[in-house]
């Protein structure tokens, strides 16, 4: 009999969607880290990613009932936690106390002070200073590893939106980064471990 880490993310939903809570689970750990990945870098500091990451899949437990297969079970729950990011910042800007003042003076994730502490602050300011419509583009091409048919399904518009979004999202990373070598050439800003 085939254990829950066998299964493929649709065999798990059906199962979960049965009740099986390990099925649940796994399914859950299994996409998690790039939920949280995906949260970090669209909301910009650790606080509110662990906040919209908690959201988003609690969203995805409640929603997995309309989940409905036409797309890839991780084209759906990267929705559901870029959705749940835009909220969070929604929330920070009506928020008077949790400035962006306060998320760039906010201590650096414990992964990130074991690498190179100044250039993961770098691209965490730079990636904050684009563009809401950029920054959501490059994060989920970058950092969750979308195609560009599923980042345009996300997004809900066409797959040549999402290229030039990416396009100019990546030229103003390295404008801001001041790497003007090749702004083509992806950011290395994966999931943290």
């Amino acid at each position: 009999m085939a254990t829950p880490n066998d299964l493929s993310d649709l065999e798990l939903v059906e199962r979960s969607r049965s009740g099986d809570r390990q099925a649940l689970d796994r399914l859950l750990r299994r996409h998690q880290p790039r939920i949280t990945a995906v949260c970090r870098r669209l909301t910009g500091n650790e606080a509110d990613a662990n906040d919209a990451a908690q959201e988003a899949l609690i969203a995805i437990v409640k929603g997995l009932h309309r989940f409905d297969g036409r797309s890839s079970f991780g084209t759906w729950a990267y929705r559901v936690a870029t959705n749940s990011s835009l909220d969070e910042l929604r929330r920070r800007k009506r928020r008077a106390a949790d400035s962006l003042d306060a998320a760039e003076r906010a201590e650096p994730s414990v992964s990130s002070r074991t690498g190179d502490v100044d250039d993961r602050q770098a691209l965490e300011a730079a990636l904050r200073s684009l563009p809401e419509e950029f920054r959501v583009a490059v994060v989920l091409r970058d950092v969750a590893d979308l195609d560009y048919s599923e980042i345009a399904e996300i997004l809900g518009v066409p797959p040549g939106t999402v290229k030039s979004r990416i396009a100019r999202g990546r030229g103003q990373l390295a404008q801001l980064l001041g790497n003007r070598d090749d702004s083509s050439e992806r950011p290395n800003f994966g999931p943290e471990s």
